[in-house]
């Protein structure tokens, strides 16, 4: 597996597997109607590609494709997006792009807004359930969770 930086010419093909991978991989937790508030097939490029460029953001590639991406605000320690194609989940991709991006954190407390597909994995790297959450995305309600993991320096 290789771990790269982002690259702007990448915003496409990340916005593409973000839409892939919620709507086959997040399906078995979310209504149709939710996966459509969530990832509507659309994405403001500009605005995701100056998001990526702020944070730290990684691109995992498998088998010449792209396999996943994560990025993470350094100052805050906010895991914003993580994101693995589906046909490379199991694969290690999540934990290898966590490992990388929880790694540049100076802060001392790492934290990320989890779906309820994405719970499990963050558990099972030690991040503690702080709350329940429901968010609204084009008038429809949504179930995530925020969690957190102190970080060892």
């Amino acid at each position: 597996m290789l771990l790269r930086a982002y690259r702007p010419e990448d915003c496409p093909a990340l916005a593409q597997l973000f839409y892939d991978t919620v709507h086959a991989v997040n399906a078995r937790d979310y209504t149709p109607a939710q996966l459509n508030a969530w990832a509507t097939g659309t994405v403001d490029l500009c605005a995701w590609n100056a998001s990526f460029l702020a944070h730290r953001t990684l691109v995992a590639q498998l088998e010449g494709q792209i396999a996943g991406f994560g990025d993470i605000d350094v100052s805050s320690g906010y895991l914003d997006r993580l994101y693995v194609h589906r046909d490379f989940q199991g694969r290690g991709v999540a934990t290898a792009l966590c490992d990388a991006l929880e790694g540049v954190l100076s802060v001392p407390l790492v934290y990320t807004d989890a779906s309820i597909t994405a719970k499990p994995f963050f558990l099972g790297r030690g991040y503690r359930l702080v709350r329940e959450q429901r968010v609204e995305r084009h008038g429809v309600t949504l179930t995530n969770f925020r969690m957190e993991k102190p970080l060892l320096r």
